[in-house]
């Protein structure tokens, strides 16, 4: 399921092969839906929203792997941007993200039905009315360093819900994604607070660890079971027999964007520091000095690679 390699250092996940699950059945490749023919919720589980984000590839041929089948409602398994994880290269692991754009930016009417053409944007518009009609989504990534795996829940009271559901992982992020473009995650009603639809995204730790499999395949049986769309039985016998943890909610309140070629941290962050003191110089933006703006701010998702118009660090309380 998993592939270790001694011969790039760091890489020790590569890509699985999904082409068994190109035709899928949906008239969109690499989208397969599962009907068990009773009433229930459409529920869907994406992953390869970016190319080299390999655990949920993993994930998905697991579940396909194991027959997976809805006692109720439809299963949704998809596979997103594949024409970037075609690319994948372990010697240059990062340059697969995607092929022009960032597919999870793209998530805006104004976006979908604009004139722009990309990749990733034929991809989307392909793959809108199966997100569109999905009753709830977990979207599968992983991360740039090595650090805590997370669920971002987004802003409502339901994406918390969904997260506390779940159970695992222990760290649970609420934000507003990014200024740059909506997330799939936050797509049409997702993320409106009167809807009863919920979506979460799931962060599995670095993108090149075989763990990150692992926690892919967990969390991805976590929300099946909570949403009573695969039997307990069947989620049960594939889940580790450990107690939970108690979760750590953490909202966002301040995202820091770069505006300069020149920002760096004053030192390395793994993610998930708690730094006691209000006004703790933790970066510089050219000249700009970034500090946090209270007591105890969490330090969320630091960025390996921070790029001018990009998101550095979010900054958060614990709730």
């Amino acid at each position: 399921m998993s592939t270790d390699t001694e011969t790039h250092p760091g890489v020790h996940l590569l890509p699985c092969d999904i082409s068994a699950y190109r035709k899928g059945n949906t008239g969109i490749d690499y989208v397969t839906t599962i009907d068990s023919g009773l009433p229930g919720p459409h529920v869907m589980v994406n992953a390869l929203t970016h190319g080299n984000e390999l655990c949920g590839a993993h994930a998905l041929t697991y579940l396909f792997e194991n027959d997976v089948r809805p006692i109720r409602g439809r299963l949704t398994l998809s596979f997103a941007n594949v024409a970037a994880y075609e690319t994948f290269d372990a010697a240059n692991p990062y340059a697969s993200r995607f092929i022009d754009e960032d597919f999870n930016r793209l998530w805006d009417q104004s976006t979908l039905d604009g004139p722009r053409k990309s990749r990733e944007l034929t991809r989307a518009r392909a793959m809108r009315e199966v997100f569109g009609t999905a009753d709830h989504l977990l979207d599968i990534h992983s991360v740039d360093l090595p650090q805590p795996a997370m669920l971002l829940a987004g802003q409502r009271a339901k994406g918390r819900a969904l997260a506390a559901a779940i159970g695992k992982p222990r760290h649970v992020v609420m934000d507003r994604g990014h200024d740059s473009g909506k997330r799939v995650r936050d797509f049409a009603t997702f993320d409106e607070p009167e809807s009863p639809r919920s979506a979460c995204l799931v962060e599995c730790g670095y993108h090149f660890h075989t763990k990150a499999t692992d926690i892919a395949i967990e969390t991805s049986l976590r929300f099946l079971r909570h949403l009573g769309i695969v039997s307990k039985n069947f989620a049960n016998s594939r889940l580790p027999q450990e107690a939970d943890e108690p979760q750590l909610f953490v909202k966002v309140t301040d995202p820091v964007t770069i505006e300069t070629d020149d920002f760096q941290f004053v030192r390395t962050f793994q993610g998930f520091e708690v730094i006691p003191e209000e006004a703790t110089l933790i970066a510089h933006d050219g000249d700009r000095p970034i500090r946090t703006p209270y007591p105890d701010c969490v330090l969320v998702m630091p960025a390996r690679e921070p790029l001018r118009g990009k998101t550095a660090v979010r900054l958060g309380r614990l709730v």
